[in-house]
């Protein structure tokens, strides 16, 4: 009942079709939007589901890796694009670890473009990331020891050079937030780029023996990753036989034993546990999703319904046929197709992904 449930309910399609829409999307943007950044390459996701940071950093390269030589295949010149790629990362709460993991990050996709992609253009070399505070190591129990952790991990990420930055609020292990929790989120990392200075110097933990250290270690360690994938054929490959997914799931087992065992401290969860106020929690009214119910109703009722299904149409041609799906995209969004009805064209065509021995 599960997997049928869940065959129901999600779609994620198979990685060699994400791929080529990824390309799709860099081509497009390329040749249409050149200013545009064309694609995010995250590696949020990976470690929120249990990866360590060393895991984080070298999925999320393998991943751009994967991305570029797609990319160049198709038959663009690297230069053209790699300019406008972007990442994003997670900030842990292990302070040092996470600031040798964006230099690291920044180090080893420098050496990826010049010497294995052999671009050109310096702003190709450069890893322009985003970051977003850890959302898996907020705890439900003492809800307010959530901003001095998401307070150290906007330190970490500001001194391991982000170019931007996302706070998590406190509340989000329960709901989504209220206003008073997203306004203190913000107001960390305003204190931070207002108040601390500790924006106004680039890379200012350079040259300190550990700092450096570890960065090399990390490197080093995220590199016989990549060297794995390589070997394997490429992170589509990798992905195919559930490599990365089968490292993530080890690691966030032996996690989380560490923290069921007190081996790793949560503070307020495994030690110093005690009970806490009760916080106000935001609740969505329902009329405010009545009201949004209706309001998707009114637009397929409104919207030209045959210019949506021509939409749909040339968007199943061109999935079957190869060409670029973006300009297709956008015709479909402009005549107010959902992203469910465009998905649905996907599943018919692409079919639904399924991670290798799930169930």
């Amino acid at each position: 009942m599960l997997k049928e449930f869940i065959a129901q309910k999600t779609f994620m399609l198979p990685p060699k079709a994400s791929i080529r829409i990824i390309v799709d999307t860099i081509e497009y943007c390329t040749k249409e939007v050149p200013r545009w950044n064309s694609i995010s390459i995250s590696g949020y996701h990976i470690r929120e589901a249990g990866a360590t940071a060393v895991q984080e950093l070298a999925f999320t390269l393998a991943d751009g890796i994967a991305y570029v030589v797609a990319a160049i295949e198709r038959g663009l010149n690297v230069d053209d694009f790699a300019p406008r790629l972007s990442f994003f990362f997670d900030s842990h709460i292990d302070f040092f670890e996470e600031i040798a993991k964006f230099r690291a990050a920044r180090r080893m996709w420098a050496k990826i473009m010049r010497e294995r992609f052999m671009a050109k253009n310096p702003r190709s070399w450069m890893l322009r990331f985003h970051t977003q505070t850890a959302g898996c190591s907020l705890t439900a129990q003492q809800p307010y020891n959530n901003v001095v952790r998401t307070a150290y991990q906007a330190l970490a990420a500001v001194l391991g050079g982000t170019q931007s930055l996302h706070t998590n609020s406190l509340d989000e292990t329960y709901a989504i937030p209220t206003e008073e929790a997203v306004t203190i989120a913000l107001r960390t990392q305003q204190i931070l780029a207002e108040e601390t200075g500790v924006a106004n110097t680039i890379d200012p933990l350079a040259g300190s023996y550990f700092v450096e250290t570890l960065t090399h270690q990390m490197e080093e360690q995220a590199w016989e990753y990549i060297r794995k994938i390589d070997e394997m054929g490429g992170m589509v490959a990798a992905v195919e036989r559930g490599y990365p997914q089968a490292e993530i799931a080890e690691s966030a087992y032996k996690y989380q034993k560490q923290i069921d065992s007190s081996e790793k401290v949560i503070v307020g969860v495994n030690k110093y546990a005690t009970d806490h106020s009760p916080i106000t929690i935001w609740r969505m009214k329902p009329e405010i999703e009545q009201r949004q119910l209706k309001r998707l109703q009114e637009v397929k009722q409104t919207r030209n319904n045959p210019k949506v299904k021509e939409s749909l149409q040339q968007i199943r041609k061109a999935s079957q046929d190869g060409g670029n799906l973006m300009p297709h995209l956008v015709n479909a969004a402009r005549e107010y197709a959902t992203i469910q009805e465009i998905c649905d064209v996907w599943i018919d065509v692409f079919g639904r992904y399924t991670d290798p021995g799930y169930f």
